[in-house]
């Protein structure tokens, strides 16, 4: 077989320490059949052109490259392989330069490493086959899940882009938490006024008519793999329709109420009504749950005071629809740590004692006591502590910082200020992140407020929290290990935020991992943190970790980024043929490749019960045919013989 060697010198970087021409000589005496080069720069722009017309000149059988890091020039001198009409699987690079030249300082050990090194690679490639990348068609088409922030920045900016977008949302409404939000930090604005641009280019827009909104919608079923999924989705009734004006007669006229899960449960609201002032699309709903419907009464109230004829349909049987789309944008948020969970903080024990977003509700305009913020009783606290970091950076509840909690915690410090003026308020904190260009403003002010203080704490559990007849009293440790206590009126837990309750089933469904927190693993946690690890399903905002409305929409952008550079209008998917194969004839059927592969490439056929690879979703990283038993499955590009040809060559 015919191999041809081009070792490259790089300057003096290769050969300060490797004698180029003797591992030349060395070699072609070993591989009489075979011919070799030296170049200098075979990166550069002269050095290529002399490899493509060399290769033309000589046609070679296989080709060995004996230069830099193939990270770096492999997929260059593959292109100019197929320019020179030879496959560029033909070809196996030999890194002298990174793991050779510059670490070993001896010339002679380096040139004998530099040899055994392209000895091993001119064994190798002789086993190396011609290999062909495989195209094929997509649907450009996008499934969010989740009309958060992230969900409607990534759904409106791949409409705007064309595409048509499938926007599912469990809720009767669009935004996401912020919208249950009256301030926002670090500039106090308005949270619905900062996203009702967004929703109002989402339902009425002049991209609206790509994006199919789905309210009261669950993914309940996934199938396919990158570019061509299947999603099935059921959407419960709303039983009522577009043709409603939003006078809301028929929740006047509406009997029935139950508590008012938008406002925590701290007030009601009736069985058919608007679930929150403001909430877009501007339509009641009717709560199954609460409707006297569901009793087993005859009652139609709201629909004889509705009049729009049509607008309420008490009949409404919901349905079940499918819809094939190319690529996934998982946008379902998050939730907070249950506080119950702590010991000591009395949530749900004694009154007077919220969460974060209970506060939020109660400073709401919109909220259960119209924006007055009330202690049980009905009176105005005098006292109120905030507790930073419940359940977080704690090894017996969440060990990681969820970044965000100090910052609303300070805008809790200015709400108090502007609504209770003269309030005293205790921050305890274990740590303090104020991170961010204009974050440090708002802890700036807090601490310029003279009925503001701050008491830092060691851990949680030396924080006690009991029913005072004025309303609470709070022991804790002080950092100099002395114990003390203060009365307060309210107190406000800031818990940490953790994966959302949908991730489990949705994660299950789509073969998604999650860490120990709930949330979605990342492809990698630094380069690409808007990509899972099963290729086409993305992750935007805080299904992925914590963070504020701004990384949560920036990664939005990301997301949608990905699908539009992936699923490019009239693009064919290229299917690199580095991936596993199955020989079916020695496959058992026991399923071990499955559970290890990382991408969930692998299924399993029905009337063989063998294993196959889906070589879109592969992603050649080996570990399946590490794991099978009895060998069946090999991975191209990397067979059994090739490496133990290259092993071999070494150990001679």
């Amino acid at each position: 077989m015919k191999i041809g060697l081009y070792v490259c010198t790089c300057g003096t970087n290769i050969t300060a320490t490797v004698d180029a021409g003797k591992v030349i000589d060395e070699l072609t005496a070993q591989f009489p059949e075979s011919y070799a080069a030296q170049v200098e720069f075979i990166c550069a722009a002269e050095g290529k052109e002399f490899l493509k017309d060399h290769l033309i000149a000589n046609r070679p059988d296989r080709v060995v490259v004996a230069a830099c890091s193939p990270r770096e020039y492999e997929s260059t001198f593959m292109q100019i392989l197929a320019e020179a009409g030879i496959n560029p699987y033909y070809l196996q690079m030999v890194n002298i330069r990174e793991q050779v030249a510059w670490v070993t300082p001896d010339p002679a050990q380096a040139t004998r490493k530099a040899t055994t090194a392209i000895r091993a690679a001119m064994m190798r490639v002789r086993y190396q086959e011609p290999l062909e990348k495989i195209e094929q068609e997509a649907n450009g088409d996008v499934l969010v899940i989740g009309a958060g922030p992230a969900g409607l920045q990534s759904a409106l900016f791949l409409a705007e882009a064309g595409r048509k977008v499938v926007l599912v949302e469990k809720t009767p409404v669009i935004g996401g938490m912020p919208v249950l939000y009256e301030e926002l930090f670090p500039t106090m604005e308005c949270g619905p006024c900062l996203l009702e641009p967004f929703e109002a280019q989402v339902l009425h827009g002049d991209s609206a008519h790509n994006i199919e909104l789905l309210l009261l919608s669950e993914v309940t079923g996934v199938t396919g793999y990158y570019g061509n999924f299947t999603a099935t989705i059921k959407q419960a009734p709303r039983f009522v329709g577009t043709t409603c004006i939003g006078c809301g007669m028929c929740v006047e006229a509406c009997p029935a109420s139950a508590a008012n899960e938008f406002n925590c449960g701290m007030d009601e609201k009736k069985a058919i009504a608007m679930p929150f002032l403001g909430a877009l699309p501007n339509l009641p709903y009717i709560d199954p749950g609460s409707c006297l419907r569901s009793l087993g009464q005859d009652c139609q109230l709201c629909l004889d005071a509705c009049p729009m004829p049509g607008a309420v349909d008490l009949e409404d049987p919901g349905r079940i629809v499918e819809r094939k789309v190319g690529a996934i944008i998982l946008a379902i948020g998050s939730k907070l740590y249950d506080c119950s969970k702590v010991n000591g903080l009395g949530y749900g024990e004694i009154p007077g004692v919220y969460t974060s977003l209970e506060f939020e509700r109660l400073a709401s305009s919109n909220g259960p006591t119209a924006g007055e913020i009330k202690i049980p009783g009905g009176s105005s606290p005098a006292s109120v502590a905030i507790v930073h970091c419940v359940g977080s950076l704690d090894p017996q509840h969440q060990q990681y910082c969820s970044g965000i909690c100090c910052e609303y915690a300070f805008k809790f410090n200015r709400v108090l200020e502007h609504k209770l003026p003269g309030t005293k308020i205790h921050h305890f904190y274990k740590e303090m992140v104020t991170a961010g260009k204009s974050d440090f403003v708002m802890y700036e002010h807090a601490r310029k407020n003279p009925d503001a203080g701050f008491i830092r704490y060691r851990e949680i559990e030396e924080i006690q929290i009991s029913a005072s007849a004025s309303g609470q009293k709070i022991a804790y440790r002080r950092e100099d290990n002395t114990v003390d206590s203060i009365a307060t009126d309210m107190v406000i837990l800031c818990p940490a935020m953790v994966g959302s309750g949908d991730a489990a089933k949705l994660g299950d469904m789509m073969d998604l991992t999650r860490g120990e927190a709930g949330f979605f693993d990342e492809l990698n946690g630094r380069l690409h943190t808007a990509q899972s690890k099963v290729k086409g399903i993305y992750l935007a905002g805080t299904c992925q970790a914590p963070m504020d409305i701004a990384q949560a929409t920036s990664q939005a952008m990301a997301a949608a980024g990905y699908v539009l550079s992936g699923l490019a209008a009239g693009k064919k998917l290229v299917i690199e043929p580095i991936s596993a194969f199955v020989d079916e004839e020695r496959c058992s059927g026991c399923r071990i490749c499955g559970g290890v592969c990382p991408y969930k490439a692998i299924t399993f056929k029905d009337d063989t019960h063998t294993s196959s690879v889906n070589a879109l979703l592969c992603h050649g990283c080996g570990t399946c045919v590490a794991a099978c038993p009895a060998g069946a499955i090999q991975g191209n590009h990397f067979t059994n013989k090739q490496i133990l040809a290259e092993i071999e060559a070494i150990l001679q």
